[in-house]
């Protein structure tokens, strides 16, 4: 059993190290956001499945961070965007309208990072009101997010391993700074799409 995973772990290296194709970028969206899902779920003190690849970039650990400076803005995401959990089309109508709003200024690695922390936090909601079966339609929403605004950008970029030059970084104020600089444009948009959300009712 090693031996085989570690095999496929070589031959999902092999992908990133060369230049993806659309289909592989948003595998890899999927897969990640899983992966971070099932982190976030476990930190929790919510039990969860293993992820299946068992991949996961420092760059998206950046999520927990997000949280710690602004627990308010990655808790009870469901709850501020006034949505019920237990329909698959509200989860998924509302997690697509936060994601178009946080990208309608453009795209920086900051703004994926955020994405991927509201993925685990409507998820840690949707668990904990018993619709578990909802972190698919997450996991899917942000599989299309990507690959209907975002395969061009990630290719142009390598694919997502240039996550980690962008943010890992050893000089401290350029990382407060990015970390500030996206929890506050969560913040900002998550307000605006509760204001959204609340006009359509």
């Amino acid at each position: 059993m090693l031996r085989r995973s570690s095999v496929f772990a070589a031959e999902v290296m092999d992908v990133f190290d060369r230049s993806p194709t659309d289909k592989e970028l948003v595998s890899q969206s999927k897969v990640l956001c899983r992966d971070y899902i099932h982190s976030r779920l476990n930190r929790a003190g919510i039990g969860w499945s293993k992820p299946e690849h068992g991949l996961q970039f420092k760059g998206l650990t950046t999520c927990d961070e997000l949280e710690y400076l602004r627990p308010n803005v990655y808790r009870n995401v469901a709850r501020q965007l006034n949505i019920t959990v237990a329909s698959e089309n509200i989860v998924s109508d509302a997690f697509l309208a936060v994601a178009a709003e946080i990208f309608s200024t453009g795209v920086t690695w900051g703004k994926v990072v955020s994405l991927y922390a509201v993925a685990g936090a409507l998820a840690v909601d949707c668990v904990k009101h018993g619709h578990p079966a909802m972190v698919h339609a997450i996991v899917d929403c942000m599989g299309e997010f990507v690959r209907k605004s975002l395969v061009s950008w990630l290719k142009r970029r390598g694919g997502w391993t240039d996550i980690t030059k962008c943010v890992v970084n050893t000089d401290p104020s350029f990382r407060s700074h990015w970390l500030v600089a996206a929890a506050c444009t969560c913040v900002h948009y998550l307000k605006a799409v509760v204001f959204y959300l609340l006009r359509e009712k």
